[in-house]
C-alpha cells in the first residue's frame, strides 16, 4: 500500500470507530489498528522525504562546521593581525635603536678623527721640533768644522 492508501484507511477505521455518548465528535478506535496504520505510513514514505529530512539535517550540521570554521578563521586572522602589528612595533624599535647606535657611532667616529688628528698633529710638530734643533746643531757643527780647518790651515799664529 502506498501512503495514500494508508491515509485513506486510517480515515475509514476512524470513521468506524464506535461514537461515545454526551461526546460529541469523539470515538473509540482500535489503538493497535490505528499504530500498526501508522507504522505503515512511515515504511511507505517516499524516499525523497526521508532525503529531504537528513538534507535538513546535513544542512543544519554544515550550518553548524561553517560557523565553527569561520570563528576558527577569524580568531587566526585576529591573531595573525596581532602578531604582525606586534612585527611591526618589533621593527620600529630595531630601527630606532639602529639610528640611536649609528648617531652614537658617527659621533664616537668624529671624536676619535679629531683625537687622532690632533695626536698627529702634536707628533709631527714635536718632529719637526726635533728635526729643526738637529739642522740647527748639524749647521753648527759643520761651522765648527769649517772654523776648526780654517784655524788648522792658519797655522799656530794665525798665519797660512
Amino acid at each position: 500500500m502506498n501512503v495514500d492508501e494508508l491515509l485513506d484507511l486510517m480515515e475509514e477505521t476512524l470513521e468506524e470507530g464506535t461514537a461515545m455518548p454526551f461526546s460529541a465528535g469523539k470515538r473509540v478506535v482500535d489503538v493497535d489498528k490505528m499504530r500498526d496504520i501508522i507504522d505503515d505510513v512511515r515504511a511507505n514514505l517516499p524516499d525523497e522525504m526521508r532525503q529531504s529530512k537528513k538534507i535538513v539535517e546535513d544542512r543544519e550540521r554544515i550550518l553548524t562546521d561553517a560557523q565553527h570554521e569561520a570563528e576558527t578563521l577569524v580568531k587566526q586572522a585576529e591573531e595573525r593581525a596581532k602578531a604582525l602589528v606586534c612585527e611591526q612595533e618589533i621593527v620600529k624599535r630595531a630601527q630606532k635603536r639602529a639610528v640611536e647606535i649609528l648617531t652614537t657611532a658617527q659621533t664616537h667616529a668624529r671624536e676619535i678623527s679629531k683625537s687622532c688628528n690632533a695626536y698627529c698633529e702634536g707628533i709631527l710638530k714635536n718632529s719637526e721640533e726635533v728635526i729643526a734643533r738637529s739642522i740647527a746643531d748639524i749647521k753648527n757643527t759643520r761651522m765648527n768644522l769649517r772654523n776648526a780647518g780654517n784655524k788648522a790651515m792658519r797655522g799656530p799664529g794665525g798665519k797660512l
